[in-house]
């Protein structure tokens, strides 16, 4: 995986974990995305939100990526939420139907 095809960071606020990404999702970096999302649910996060607003690509693998983690997030009494995803995003998730479950604005 290249650096530049995804960068990650994660802040708590309020006892919320945001964590923003800026990049592609795809093939190369869906790992280190699902890879930090549930390491924020081990560490006991309830409530985490992605911020998806500088988001230049998202693939199906992306996609599944995100609803691994929202139904893990749901199975562990937590809540999963897109914020301000990039039109990009959004276009995507209205195409699988999933703006509406998933986005916060």
């Amino acid at each position: 995986m290249k650096e530049e095809d995804l960068e990650l960071t994660q802040n708590l606020e309020n006892g919320i974990c945001i964590i923003s990404a800026k990049g592609r999702i795809d093939g190369n970096s869906a790992d280190s995305l699902l890879a930090k999302l549930e390491e924020a649910l081990k560490n006991g996060q309830k409530t985490i939100i992605l911020n998806m607003s500088q988001v230049e690509y998202l693939s199906s693998i992306g996609i599944r990526v995100i609803l691994k983690i929202y139904k893990q997030a749901f199975e562990e009494s937590g809540t999963f939420n897109i914020e301000r995803p990039s039109e990009i995003v959004k276009n995507v998730l209205g195409m699988v139907a999933l703006q509406e479950m998933l986005v916060t604005y």
